[in-house]
């Protein structure tokens, strides 16, 4: 796992490591529950998808 340098000024929410991690996150569900099956794909992966982007998403906002 990364480590942040208390030193280093943060710039951008970007610069975070939990914004990194949970946009890991983001990208992992994606690819997961691209192979979920058909019958799941509209309830399950949507709601899957969008509570994912919710998290760097709201670390974005501050």
């Amino acid at each position: 796992m990364e480590t942040q340098n208390l030193n280093t000024p943060v710039k951008s929410y970007k610069d975070l490591i939990v914004w990194k991690a949970s946009m890991n996150l983001v990208h992992d569900v994606y690819r997961i529950s691209s192979v979920f099956p058909k019958s799941e794909q509209l309830i399950l992966t949507s709601q899957m998808r969008r509570s994912a982007i919710s998290v760097p998403s709201n670390i974005a906002e501050g």
